[in-house]
Formats: C-alpha cells, sequence, structure tokens
C-alpha cells in the first residue's frame, strides 16, 4: 500500500535526523542506503525532497538562523531541525501549499519534539510565509 504524504514526510524527517546524527559524528554513511533503509520501495517525492535539503542545507540554516532571536538552529535538538529544513526547503522550492506545508511540519513537532520547538517552528514558519 502506498505511503500517504504525511507518512512520506516522517519518512524524511527521520532520513534527514538520521543523516545529521552520522555525519555530524563523522560516521561514514550512505544517503541512497538510509533511504532505502527507511522505505521499502524508491520513492521520488522522498529523493527529491532529502536530496534538496542536503543540498540547501546551509542556505536553509541560514534562513531559519535568520527568522530566530538569540536562537539559531544548531541549539534545536536533531529531529527539530530536521523537521524545519524539512519544511523551509518545501515552503521555498515546491509548490506545496504554505498551510500544507505548516501543518505537516507542526505534526510532525508534536509526535517527535517538545512543545517549546514546536513553537520555534511555528515562529520561524510563521515569519517565512508573511514575507
Amino acid at each position: 500500500m502506498a505511503l500517504t504524504r504525511s507518512e512520506l514526510r516522517e519518512k524524511i524527517m527521520i532520513i534527514l535526523y538520521q543523516y545529521d546524527l552520522m555525519t555530524s559524528n563523522k560516521v561514514p554513511c550512505d544517503l541512497e542506503k538510509i533511504m532505502l533503509d527507511n522505505l521499502d520501495v524508491a520513492n521520488d517525492f522522498v529523493k527529491d525532497m532529502v536530496y534538496g535539503v542536503v543540498t540547501y542545507k546551509d542556505e536553509l540554516d541560514k534562513i531559519a538562523n535568520d527568522h530566530m532571536v538569540n536562537w539559531n538552529i544548531s541549539r534545536i535538538d536533531k529531529t527539530g531541525a530536521a523537521i524545519l529544513r524539512l519544511a523551509i526547503y518545501e515552503l521555498k522550492y515546491t509548490d506545496t501549499p504554505e498551510v500544507v506545508v505548516i501543518n505537516e511540519a507542526i505534526e510532525l513537532a508534536k509526535k517527535y519534539s517538545d512543545e517549546s520547538v514546536r513553537k520555534i517552528i511555528n515562529a520561524i514558519l510563521d515569519k517565512i510565509i508573511k514575507e
């Protein structure tokens, strides 16, 4: 059975989290293998989003940091950072409606992050769409 876009975003967040954890700890890793370990079948949406976030990570982090006061993305837990990067990428580089991106990010944050991180994610995304 095919996964919904919401379920795929959750997989993407997990893949990004695992990749970030491994690369920040200097553990050799293969992004393709991480994707295959998390998905039963290859999925173009997942692949496009994962490679997009990884490719534009520095730019996405800069956008996030530019919208935070006395804070930066490196201080957010890696799960929250993965959710935030995915949402910013989707807002900037896809035609997914803004309300969908924000709702999906908040639902992931409710499931995987604490309330303070959820509020940070919500505030940053809100500022970005108001620009």
